[in-house]
């Protein structure tokens, strides 16, 4: 291992993003300390379940972080340092000639952050110190505290949600349960493919897949129903608490303007359906999906407005999920209110999290929520933590504006981090800064009370407690 030799610097110092007093109480009081529930996130449940030891920090901090490979590939840097076959120390050389040129972008925040929480290091990264910190890193993560649940256990991680396939066997949850040192892994149910008749080849294929696990053949709309009852069954046997879907909007539909078993008996022949009868067949599949959702008293989040693999030949040569999506422009308002009405109607509406990528929107989603609170839970209807494009300072305290302006700020249940990376736990301390610092600009300004006490609890809740009322996991 190098020693380090470069400067160190204050950048990341303990009152990082804290601008007054008040705000630094409520942060090292009240916020710093509380555990973390990431109830949505990509962790591979393998690499937890096994414990992996990484190799080095680029298969640790690169790997599959499509937010760092864009901004690589908008400085200039060919792919094969960035998604290809250059060896490891080569692509973290790159990404340390990037970190530079990403201030005012978040990755310039994050990127401090991490190197600080998990590796002590204080130092600007740069192309002049990469392989320094490079070495450093890749040396620290051969120790038993820095392997998958190592990394974890270091950010006070008590909850994972990965995100998973209703085909998925789920083997390595069932092997990890009980396992992990006081760290817990739950399943989330994504069944998006479930209903992606988009491609007939490919969803006729992923029937096969899903009619295995749920150990029947899938050869009418109602088949297809009793095989997501199945593993929505086995899912909520696994500890499963929450589903999650990931589209560009809900959709409505007033009347039964298509039969559904035929619009599936075309779509496993082979035929295209129109834009219309996709919708219609998601919409109806979506709707019987909730009901299922509601039956078991899970939460269900919607992730809507983005617009993905926009790069038809980046996506033919990397596949999708590789950072060529963006903010999408799409009419949300009335079918969302239709979609939750038509279960609401009935008294079905399960938990449900609201999450918007384009921020044009927060007061939409936000003033949604009130729509459909029943006062059967507390923040039953949640607008959810500023996601993907906007979880950075500015959509983050966007999102808590939105939210504090239309709804009840402390009903939130709080950050998530939607990665990928072991490594993006701080992504919730930098959520816990912004939070304590616009109430205590709030404090400093007169607009709230000097209460530090009844402050701090809020925070608190939002931060940890909140999020273990609202799911209750086990």
């Amino acid at each position: 291992m190098s020693t380090l030799t470069a400067p160190k610097t204050d950048f990341i110092s303990e009152d990082f993003l804290l601008q007054n007093e008040f705000a630094k109480n409520l942060y090292h009081q009240y916020a710093a300390h509380q555990p973390i529930i990431d109830y949505h996130c990509h962790l591979s449940p393998k690499d937890i379940a096994e414990n992996r030891q990484f190799s080095n920090v680029s298969d640790a901090w690169l790997g599959g972080d499509h937010y760092k490979w864009r901004a690589m590939r908008t400085l200039g840097i060919d792919e094969k340092y960035i998604t290809g076959d250059s060896l490891p120390e080569q692509k973290f050389q790159k990404w340390g000639e990037t970190v530079p040129y990403t201030l005012r972008n978040p990755l310039y925040h994050w990127t401090h952050l991490e190197l600080k929480r998990y590796f002590g290091i204080d130092e600007l990264l740069s192309g002049e110190n990469a392989q320094e910190v490079y070495e450093s890193c890749t040396y620290q993560l051969r120790k038993p505290n820095f392997t998958a649940q190592g990394l974890l256990g270091q950010m006070n991680v008590k909850v994972v949600c990965s995100t998973d396939d209703p085909a998925d066997d789920l083997k390595y949850h069932a092997a990890a349960k009980g396992n992990l040192n006081g760290l817990a892994l739950y399943p989330a149910f994504r069944p998006d493919k479930a209903f992606a008749v988009e491609n007939p080849t490919a969803y006729k294929a992923y029937l096969e897949t899903l009619g295995k696990a749920a150990k029947l053949e899938i050869n009418s709309y109602e088949d297809l129903l009793s095989a997501l009852q199945a593993r929505v069954d086995f899912f909520d046997e696994m500890g499963c608490k929450l589903s999650d879907h990931g589209m560009e909007r809900l959709y409505f539909f007033q009347t039964d303007q298509f039969n559904v078993e035929t619009l599936f008996q075309r779509v496993i022949r082979g035929n295209e359906l129109n834009q219309t009868e996709i919708e219609f067949f998601k919409f109806k599949t979506l709707i019987h999906l909730c009901k299922m959702y509601h039956q078991k008293n899970w939460t269900q989040q919607f992730h809507l407005g983005a617009l993905r693999n926009t790069n038809e030949r980046m996506l033919s040569q990397l596949g999708p999920d590789t950072g060529f999506d963006s903010i999408g422009d799409f009419e949300q308002a009335v079918p969302l209110a239709g979609f939750l009405n038509e279960l609401d109607k009935t008294d079905q509406l399960a938990k449900t999290i609201l999450y918007n990528l384009n921020p044009r929107d927060n007061e939409v989603f936000a003033t949604m929520t009130g729509n459909f609170n029943d006062g059967s839970t507390k923040g039953k209807v949640q607008f959810g933590s500023g996601w993907w494009f906007l979880d950075q300072k500015d959509g983050m305290e966007k999102q808590l504006n939105a939210l504090s302006n239309m709804g009840m700020l402390s009903c939130f249940v709080g950050m998530l981090t939607d990665s990928r990376s072991f490594l993006s736990f701080p992504r919730h301390e930098y959520f816990r800064r912004t939070l304590c610092n616009l109430i205590g600009k709030d404090v400093a300004s007169g607009e709230l009370p000097a209460d530090e006490k009844w402050l701090g609890k809020i925070v608190s809740d939002i931060c940890y407690h909140n999020a273990k009322e609202f799911f209750q996991f086990n």
